[in-house]
């Protein structure tokens, strides 16, 4: 992160699906879902990254937006992206944009790691919400954290 001023954020996508439910992204397809999305917005600024987990690299003016902001943004642009390619049907899963701030050392010095004060955010393709969140141990994983350093949001069938 270049200064206070400026966010970044990272997503990277958990495809939870296994029956043909969506048509599968490649990582550079998922970036693009996110690049062509946040296109009309003049202060963020959105890239592909090559890293091992995460896809998506998203600058934003702090002065502007939240993380949350963002992390919103980026759950209605994925599920309507996902609506436009099913066409005909029914959007038939849920999608889950957990988010939360890096707050231990960097286990890599990359510039496509995540770094401390940055927001990583998980961004979940599943048939059901709930069951992947009791799965991931998500209430137990957060309920130490301090609220400003983590967001959820769901975006259900």
């Amino acid at each position: 992160m270049s200064d206070n001023s400026t966010g970044r954020m990272l997503l990277s996508h958990n495809f939870n699906l296994n029956n043909n439910e969506l048509p599968t992204l490649n990582r550079e397809e998922f970036a693009q879902v996110f690049i062509d999305g946040l296109s009309t917005k003049d202060n963020i600024s959105c890239s592909y990254i090559k890293n091992p987990h995460w896809v998506v690299e998203i600058l934003f003016p702090t002065e502007e937006y939240t993380a949350p902001e963002i992390g919103q943004m980026c759950g209605e642009i994925l599920t309507s992206s996902r609506k436009n390619d099913l066409s005909r049907s029914q959007l038939s899963t849920d999608t889950l944009i957990l988010g939360g701030k890096k707050t231990t050392p960097a286990t890599s010095t990359s510039t496509t790691s995540l770094q401390i004060g940055e927001w990583g955010v998980d961004v979940v393709e599943t048939l059901e919400a709930v069951l992947f969140l009791q799965a991931i141990n998500w209430d137990n994983l957060t309920a130490n954290k301090p609220k400003d350093d983590i967001f959820r949001f769901d975006f259900l069938k």
